[in-house]
């Protein structure tokens, strides 16, 4: 016989399944740095989905029936307690089909923070840096209707920043320049304003915001999500009974290409995954 967790808590026979978060590359590892923070006793399993990436030069409708397909497969084998999707192309795009297909599992998404940079402007001028993808959602234009009526908002698709931030990653140089052209169409001057919050709605940004905020011509706010959705993950799931010690596990990261070379499994090493 089983004996029954205190009402509220995870048994301990069930803390054993991990956490899976999910991107089309290594943008999402900035979501499980910080989840990792926020919950150490978890175990994470970590996929990147690189043979699709990246996911801007993808349809749409093939692009969901892909991610509802591989999504099948990842829960069967993995039995994760919640799915994290850290990537705003795939929750914009996706999320409500995952949940309908899988109404048992809890998904997590990632959407452009639009209604804390509205709360946080002063000038009024919030410039979203996304892929073009999640710039041409209508998801990502109805929560400028929803929370950012008051505010003048630019969508500024970037094509290369989410390739530049995975090569600086894998081999710690970046063009900067190219980061300039890129991040340039966020900045904008108005009336004596100025803008003053970013939004990086792509969880790859984060790894080269020191580069952008060496060529941005002004200080802005770079608004990364990370910890938001960590703590969003954190606060779905069910605090874990501490009944008996917690087993220590490698944290694994799946590459669905189904390769990973020297320098990928190093960086994966860096953040603690066996690849």
């Amino acid at each position: 016989m089983i004996a029954e967790a205190p009402a509220g808590l995870q048994p301990s026979w069930d803390r054993d399944r991990p956490l899976l978060v999910f991107d089309s590359g290594i943008g999402g590892l900035t979501v499980l740095r910080e989840a990792r923070v926020l919950m150490p006793e978890r175990r994470f399993v970590y996929v990147a989905d690189d043979a699709a990436f990246p996911y801007g030069n993808w349809e749409e409708a093939a692009l969901r029936e892909r991610l509802v397909a591989l999504f099948g497969g990842l829960i069967a084998e993995y039995h994760p307690l919640a799915c994290v999707i850290a990537c705003n192309t795939a929750s914009t795009l996706a999320l409500d089909a995952l949940r309908a297909a899988y109404p048992e599992m809890t998904f997590v998404g990632t959407v452009p923070a639009i209604k804390p940079a509205a709360e946080r402007t002063r000038s009024g001028l919030v410039s979203v840096l996304a892929t073009p993808g999640t710039v041409k959602r209508q998801y990502t234009r109805d929560l400028i209707d929803q929370w950012a009526t008051k505010c003048e908002v630019r969508l500024v698709g970037s094509f290369q920043l989410a390739a530049l931030a995975e090569a600086y990653m894998r081999q710690g140089l970046v063009e900067e320049e190219a980061v300039r052209a890129e991040i340039a169409p966020c900045f904008v001057e108005k009336d004596g304003r100025r803008t003053d919050i970013v939004v990086l709605a792509c969880t790859h940004y984060p790894f080269i915001v020191n580069r952008m905020r060496k060529m941005a011509p002004w200080p802005v706010d770079w608004l990364d999500p990370a910890e938001a959705i960590a703590r969003r993950a954190l606060s779905i799931l069910p605090p874990i009974a501490l009944d008996a010690p917690i087993e220590r596990h490698v944290d694994a990261a799946v590459f669905t290409s189904g390769r990973a070379d020297a320098v990928t499994r190093r960086l994966m090493q860096g953040f603690g995954l066996k690849a």
